[in-house]
């Protein structure tokens, strides 16, 4: 009798009784993830009840739940969060392509690899948030200050990923297509974008989550018109539910936007070894 069996993973075997137990560990993540967020809650909703933390402080999560659904049928609540998603899409997208120019045109250069590290390093470590009050003499409380800090925290992510992605292109592929008489823009379409494609949706997917972090600061520091702005307001006012309802409002938007990056992912790498058979979580 022949084994039934199926590639796994990591390119070995994989008998049905592991496809089996590989569906139900897939199965079961939801509901851990479900089970966890049920415990936070109910954490959540037991520390000011038993006299931990002052309600005053830290409403329960029952009332910060109803504040949170009555936002939902909120137009100001709707404009607050398109403003976030704006700065939050705009700067991605610019700060993405900007890496992808520079960082295909850096990386496949020696010289400009070399010339360029020590400026890179450099520039790198230089947290957006201290870039706040160059933001606001340029740009004021308009969307131009946001978007500069979301741009600027944003490329970097991407930029190191591509040039990673760039230097593990296998030298002998790259030579036999240039013996082949492949020009540079056809070695970067057949040759250099299919070894940094998995390195750059990982640079975009962390961006994305930066880049939503650093619209929310700037809203709340400088005072741009969304979510983080409505928080300050709400804290100012000492609106404490309805503060905690829009944090949790940012880090429900936080989820979606992972959730999304990770089924572009997925769209976008069904081939590669690191997504075939992984559960999006």
């Amino acid at each position: 009798m022949t084994a039934v069996v199926a590639s796994s993973g990591n390119g070995g075997p994989l008998t049905r009784k592991g496809r089996k137990r590989r569906t139900r560990k897939t199965s079961t993540r939801p509901l851990l993830g479900l089970a966890g967020i049920i415990g936070f809650l109910l954490v959540w909703e037991a520390i000011p009840r038993i006299g931990i933390v002052n309600p005053e402080f830290l409403p329960p999560a029952s009332e910060v739940l109803i504040v949170f659904v009555q936002n939902l049928g909120l137009t100001a609540f709707w404009v607050a969060v398109m403003q976030t998603l704006i700065s939050w899409g705009l700067g991605l997208a610019i700060a993405t392509v900007a890496a992808l120019v520079l960082g295909l045109t850096i990386g496949s250069s020696n010289f400009l690899r070399k010339a360029t590290h020590s400026t890179i390093e450099f520039l790198r470590p230089i947290p957006s948030v201290a870039l706040i009050p160059l933001a606001v003499l340029l740009f004021g409380v308009d969307r131009g200050s946001a978007l500069l800090l979301v741009i600027y925290a944003s490329f970097w992510q991407v930029l190191i990923q591509v040039l990673y992605g760039v230097a593990d292109v296998d030298t002998v592929a790259n030579d036999t297509a240039k013996s082949y008489g492949l020009g540079r823009l056809a070695r970067v379409r057949y040759v250099v974008w299919p070894t940094a494609l998995p390195y750059i949706m990982t640079g975009v997917r962390l961006a994305a989550a930066v880049a939503l972090i650093l619209a929310i600061t700037a809203e709340l520091i400088i005072g741009n018109p969304g979510l983080g702005h409505q928080i300050a307001l709400a804290q100012s006012g000492a609106a404490i539910a309805p503060m905690y309802a829009l944090v949790l409002a940012t880090g429900m938007i936080g989820v979606v936007i992972n959730f999304g990056m990770r089924l572009i992912e997925r769209k976008f790498l069904a081939w590669h070894s690191s997504i075939r058979g992984e559960a999006i979580v």
